[in-house]
C-alpha cells in the first residue's frame, strides 16, 4: 500500500509571530535575534531580509552588515509557545502518527485517515487553512510516499504554498534534484559532492556505493537510497530525553584561567537551575545519569566535546541535592583543561551536561509540547549575552 505523508514547514516562525504582533514589520527586512552590539545571533529572518543573505544562525552584527536598514527584534517566548501548542495540536485532530521535528515543522503519516476521502492533498490544504484560521500564521505543506520526499516538498513552493509529488512522478522528480535539497547535505558535503562531479540526483545514481562509501563512510547507503527518492524511515512517536545540558556565550573570548574560575561557576549554576527543574517536573525519571560532558567553541567556531563515563552511583549526590558536588566539580574542572589543551586558543562558547542511561533503541524523537523544544527558548530568554541551542 502506497503511504501518505505530509510535511508541515511554518513560514519564518518568529519573524511571522512577530509581524503578526507588529503589522509595520511585514514589508520591511527585519528578524529576531539578539543585539547586534554584543554576539546576537540571528534566530528567524522574515523573507524581505532573506533576499539580503540575512538567514538563521549567522551573528546579527553579520546581519547588520548584509542589511543596513535590517530590524532586529527580540524573542516574544511567550507568543512562540502559545502558538506552537496551538499548531501542534491541530496535528493530531487529523492523526495520531506524528512526529514534531521542532516548534516549526512536523511530519504526519496520513494514510490511514478517513478525511476527505484519503486524499492527502487535501488533507494537507485543511492543515494549513486551521493553522491560518487559528493563528493568522502561514505554513507550507509537503506530500509524498515518504518523509524524505515530503521534506523536500515542504520547500518547493515557500511561503504558504504546497507541493504534491506523486509516486508515479518520483522517478522523474528526483533526476533534477539538487544534492544540495537532500535533507541532511549540508553545506561542506554538498561542496564534496560537487568537487566529485555529483550536483544532481542523476548524477548521485551513477556512482557505485563502494566509490561512494570512500568518499561518505556509513552515509553512503543512505544517501544513494536518496538519489533514488526512497527512504524507509516510519514516523517516531516515541521519545526519550538523552540528555540535559546548558551552554552560554560570552560577551567577549576568554582565556583559560578566566574559563575555569568565574566563567565555569556560573555555567554551572545554569546547570544546577535546569537540572532542579527538570527534576522537579519528572520527580520519577528512571534513566539515572552516566556521563558528564563538556564543550568548548574556540573563537575560530571550531567545537571540541570531552567526556567521562561513571557509574549511576557517583551522580547520587546530584540527585539528593540538585548539586554538583565536589568530586563532579573536579572531573568537570579536568575536563575542561583537557578540552582547552586541544585548542589552547580563545574561547567564545562553555557548555556543561550530563548524559542518560538508554532503554528506548531508535530515532530520538522530539514529542508534542516536549520541554526541550521550551527549553530552547529559555536558552534565550535567560542569558546575559546570546545562548546557543542546548540539547
Amino acid at each position: 500500500m502506497t503511504r501518505k505523508f505530509i510535511h508541515i514547514d511554518m513560514d519564518c516562525f518568529f519573524a511571522a509571530v512577530e509581524m503578526r504582533e507588529n503589522p509595520a514589520l511585514r514589508n520591511i527586512p527585519m528578524a529576531v535575534g539578539g543585539s547586534p552590539q554584543g554576539r546576537g545571533v540571528i534566530s528567524t529572518s522574515n523573507y524581505p531580509a532573506r533576499k539580503y543573505g540575512v538567514k538563521s544562525g549567522i551573528s546579527s552584527a553579520s546581519a547588520m552588515r548584509l542589511c543596513p536598514h535590517l530590524t532586529i527584534v527580540n524573542h516574544s517566548f511567550q507568543n512562540y509557545k502559545k502558538d506552537a501548542q496551538i499548531i501542534h495540536e491541530i496535528f493530531y485532530e487529523y492523526t495520531d502518527q506524528v512526529e514534531i521535528a521542532g516548534m516549526d515543522e512536523a511530519y504526519l503519516d496520513v494514510t490511514d485517515c478517513p478525511l476527505f476521502q484519503g486524499s492527502a492533498t487535501l488533507i494537507a490544504q485543511d492543515i494549513r487553512k486551521r493553522i491560518f484560521e487559528a493563528t493568522k500564521l502561514t505554513a507550507s505543506a509537503g506530500v509524498a510516499p515518504n518523509m524524505f520526499l515530503a521534506k523536500v516538498a515542504s520547500d518547493w513552493n515557500k511561503p504558504n504554498g504546497q507541493f504534491v509529488i506523486r509516486p508515479q512522478d518520483v522517478d522523474h522528480f528526483i533526476l533534477d534534484l539538487p544534492v544540495g535539497k537532500i535533507p541532511g547535505v549540508g553545506k561542506v558535503s554538498q561542496q564534496k559532492l560537487h568537487a566529485l562531479g555529483i550536483k544532481t540526483c542523476r548524477d548521485l545514481q551513477k556512482i557505485p556505493l563502494l566509490e561512494l562509501q570512500l568518499h561518505f563512510g556509513k552515509w553512503a547507503k543512505s544517501l544513494r537510497e536518496r538519489s533514488f527518492g526512497r527512504s524507509e524511515r516510519e514516523i517516531c512517536t516515541e521519545y526519550e530525553r538523552k540528555s540535559l545540558s546548558t551552554e552560554e556565550t560570552f560577551s567577549k573570548d576568554l582565556q583559560f584561567h578566566e574559563l575555569e574560575g568565574q566563567a565555569l561557576h556560573s555555567v554551572v549554576e545554569e546547570f544546577e537551575r535546569r537540572w532542579a527543574k527538570f527534576k522537579q517536573k519528572e520527580p520519577d525519571w528512571p534513566n539515572p545519569p552516566h556521563t558528564l560532558f563538556l564543550k568548548l567553541k574556540f573563537h575560530d567556531f571550531i567545537n571540541v566535546s570531552v567526556q567521562k563515563t561513571f557509574a549511576p552511583e557517583v551522580f547520587q549526590a546530584l540527585n539528593q541535592s540538585l548539586k554538583l558536588d565536589d568530586f563532579l566539580i573536579g572531573q568537570l574542572s579536568d575536563l575542561l583543561k583537557m578540552a582547552y589543551n586541544r585548542g589552547n586558543r580563545p574561547v567564545r562558547l562553555l557548555g556543561i551536561g550530563i548524559r542518560f542511561q538508554s532503554e528506548i533503541q531508535g530515532p530520538e524523537q522530539l514529542s508534542l509540547f516536549d520541554p526541550r523544544i521550551l527549553e530552547e527558548l529559555e536558552q534565550f530568554d535567560s542569558a546575559p549575552a546570546y545562548r546557543s541551542r542546548s540539547a
